[in-house]
């Protein structure tokens, strides 16, 4: 092996990388901009779009002695028991070290949406209930801790979080996300880019960007978005994860926008990230994306243009395998059509990320750094809990719940009795398993039904499926029966997740409409015609129109795929031991067909005279409920006038005014009533999650930058305009408690990616007078 200055630890990185580039062949530069995926098949199930098509045979040893840049999913591709994976791994890296001249080790990625996407590994929630809990410290503690089990198996990125706003709750992707609000993806999604990036992993953002927006939410479909909607709603979560975070990779969409490929869209992969924002790690590209330039969007002739287009463009990193990165980029450089300086930019930024990540120093092993690798240990699974808790929505209430201990209760519906009905797409088990039935689950998966015969053990517990998720079966008899033979029904209803068409939610599942799934609402019809109260139970990874239950059911409980530990906390929330505290990350809709919608609308998107159709939603973005009631007072504000410059400070004294303890979720809308384009209505500019005691009181204070009001004007630009604002302190978006004006005074204010990102909040808890 051949050493030299980019070995020396005590080098700057920058000379480091250098030394190396100027060392290396053409064909030795570009083996470090792809990857392999040993573990892929070309016959087996698909767990990426058209990975059929474009597996082409790897001969590992005729690419070996060029080196190789990435490793793909070596946990993630097949069932491996951890402690064989991370042995596996470290020979491959000593196999790829030994076999070239500078002994340049591999970056191993992983997929890690909902936990560390291997066997064995703890499942945790899915990103959209993340966003329920409005809790983005909690959000960093489980993103340290997947990055924690990560790297003790010699994995080094990890490909999450989702940073797409849902735009329309068809997209079969909405679990994946963290919400529909901008600021609430932003602020949970950095979080969790803190966590892991904290752990020693590469986070990497995506889908950079537009993704969710796709028509009619048709997964891989074109985006025809203006540029401010864009700039507005779409890029910043992107920049915060970026500029508040510390992302060290970001992935580019399989999107095109307006006609322009992500993959090959230079303003926005270099202008914006780089040259505008500053970042300065690698853009990878999502899986096939480089080659579906040429395949799919049909703006490169062959392979080679598409390589070239792509790397002009600012993609560093062909994923999950080499197809164009190799030999076609090899030939479009000699041939004179794509100049050599391209790709040393994209390798001094591979070469950087591995000096940072040691990979290059004169100890570096690839050993694992312990032996013992239980990656579900007890405190994965109380965290998992935990989230779970906070993320379950109570959506409506008779006064049924808590439940007293009923007698009989009536265990209904097809998530009721199924492990996988906790688990998102991009679950191991989901993702991966179903494609291996002869191994086991390797977690522990306890259904709703298990989990309610452990909370109410003085309880005679019975259970009916009455259908499928989506089979259609229309005969109910046994669970109509059972119901009326039982003190309260829980009906467990929702999604199965799945890929490309597997499941009804999940990566190719997109769904025509937001009627439940098969014969579903008509289960829930029929149990209503009974006399029994009837608990709506949803796991599910999108938000459904529930028909009559909205006014009928006696309660509905919603959650979103709440991982391993979720049918567990779905059964304490109805037994009282946890208090419900989620809120809404995505609105409910009151109609089946009214998509796509979203509570960040401009008055003519809403309900009008002039139109027969109304949008709004019967649940609305921000609402949940809990088993206590809050006081809000005392609101006070700083000043009437703030500068376009300045900050808008008011406070608020929250009170809990019942006999249980509880969380409420303070949140800020901002209404900005004349502006030079047209605004959404109101849009979220912050929160505070304040758990109150009995009697307890807290004042919390936002600072809300004025910068948070600004908007891409008229000529492109980011603007703050003078005028009146008003901050809307409310429940949810369509609950305003109470309303504080102010007046921006001053010229109208240019921003650029130096502004205020976020709000700063104070909570003060004030004593009880029992403490006291």
């Amino acid at each position: 092996m051949i050493t030299g200055l980019w070995n020396d630890s005590t080098a700057p990185t920058g000379d480091r990388v250098e030394a190396l580039v100027a060392a290396m062949t053409l064909e030795e530069k570009i083996a470090q901009l792809y990857g392999v995926w040993v573990g892929a098949s070309s016959d087996g199930g698909e767990v990426a779009p058209h990975q059929h098509d474009m597996d082409d045979a790897i001969d590992l040893d005729a690419l070996l002695p060029r080196g190789l840049g990435q490793l793909t999913r070596p946990f993630g591709s097949a069932p491996v028991e951890p402690a064989m994976g991370a042995a596996s791994l470290q020979r491959t890296q000593e196999r790829i070290v030994a076999g070239s001249r500078f002994g340049i080790p591999a970056i191993a990625h992983e997929e890690c949406l909902a936990g560390f996407a291997a066997w064995g590994a703890t499942a945790y929630p899915v990103p959209l209930a993340w966003g329920a809990t409005f809790n983005p410290a909690l959000v960093t503690t489980m993103a340290a801790r997947i990055g924690a089990d990560m790297r003790s198996v010699g994995v080094h990125q990890g490909l999450a979080p989702v940073l797409d706003v849902v735009r329309d709750a068809r997209w079969g992707r909405v679990e994946e996300t963290i919400g529909e609000d901008p600021y609430l993806v932003a602020t949970i999604g950095t979080a969790y880019v803190r966590g892991l990036e904290s752990a020693g992993l590469v986070a990497t953002l995506k889908h950079f960007v537009g993704y969710s927006a796709s028509k009619a939410g048709r997964n891989l479909a074109p985006v025809s978005m203006g540029r401010r909607e864009v700039n507005d709603v779409l890029i910043p979560p992107f920049e915060m994860a970026v500029r508040d975070g510390g992302a060290r990779s970001v992935m580019h969409s399989y999107s095109d926008v307006d006609g322009i490929p992500s993959a090959a869209d230079t303003a926005l992969l270099t202008g914006l990230l780089r040259e505008t924002w500053g970042f300065t790690g690698t853009v990878v590209a999502d899986y096939f994306g480089v080659a579906f330039l040429h395949l799919l969007h049909g703006v490169a002739g062959s392979w080679g243009e598409a390589a070239a287009l792509a790397l002009g463009a600012g993609v560093d990193v062909e994923l999950p395998t080499v197809k164009t990165f190799g030999e076609p980029l090899v030939a479009a450089v000699t041939s004179g059509a794509l100049d050599e300086a391209l790709v040393d930019r994209a390798l001094r930024r591979v070469l950087a990320q591995k000096v940072q990540l040691g990979m290059l120093d004169p100890g570096y092993s690839p050993a694992p750094a312990r032996s013992g690798f239980d990656l579900d240990p007890a405190e994965n699974r109380e965290l998992a809990l935990r989230i779970a808790e906070q993320s379950v929505v109570l959506l409506s209430n008779d006064g049924t719940l808590p439940l007293d201990r009923p007698a009989r209760i009536a265990v209904v519906g097809p998530n009721a009795d199924d492990p996988f009905a906790v688990l998102g797409c991009y679950s191991f088990p989901s993702h991966v398993g179903t494609q291996h039935p002869e191994w086991e689950i390797g977690i522990d998966l306890p259904t709703v039904l298990d989990a309610v015969r452990a909370e109410f053990g003085s309880s005679i517990v019975e259970y009916a499926a009455g259908t499928s998720v989506d089979g259609g079966e229309t005969d109910f008899r046994a669970a109509l029966e059972l119901a009326a033979a039982s003190d309260v029904v829980v009906l467990a209803l929702g999604d199965r997740a799945g890929l490309f068409g597997r499941g009804t939610s999940g990566e190719g599942c997109d769904a025509e409409s937001l009627v439940l799934p098969g014969a579903q609402q008509q289960l829930v019809d029929a149990l209503l015609e009974g006399s029994t109260p009837v608990i709506v139970t949803l796991l599910a990874g999108r938000p459904y129109a529930l028909g009559r239950a909205v006014t009928e059911a006696a309660a509905i409980v919603q959650s979103f795929f709440p991982g391993e530990e979720g049918a567990t906390a779905i059964a304490r929330v109805l037994s009282g031991a946890v208090a419900p505290s989620g809120r809404l990350p995505v609105s409910v809709p009151a109609l089946a067909g009214t998509q796509p919608t979203t509570y960040l609308a401009s008055p003519l998107a809403r309900a009008s005279d002039v139109s027969n159709i109304d949008p709004t939603a019967a649940f609305p973005f921000g609402h949940g409920l809990g088993y206590t009631s809050f006081e809000w007072d005392d609101v006070e504000q700083a000043a009437d006038e703030v500068a376009t410059d300045a900050s808008m400070a008011a406070s608020l004294t929250v009170r809990n005014a019942g006999d249980r303890a509880g969380v409420e979720v303070v949140q800020v809308y901002l209404h900005d009533p004349v502006a030079s384009v047209v605004r959404p209505v109101q849009r979220l500019v912050g929160y505070a999650r304040v758990p109150l005691e009995p009697g307890e009181s807290a004042r919390v204070r936002f600072d809300v930058p004025a910068d948070l009001a600004q908007f891409t004007g008229r000529d492109g630009e980011r603007i703050v305009e003078p005028g009146a604002l008003e901050l809307r302190f409310a429940r949810s978006s369509a609950s305003a408690v109470f309303t504080v004006g102010f007046t921006l005074t001053g010229p109208v204010r240019t921003v650029d990616h130096t502004r205020a990102l976020r709000s700063e909040v104070e909570v003060t808890r004030t004593p009880t007078l029992a403490a006291l």
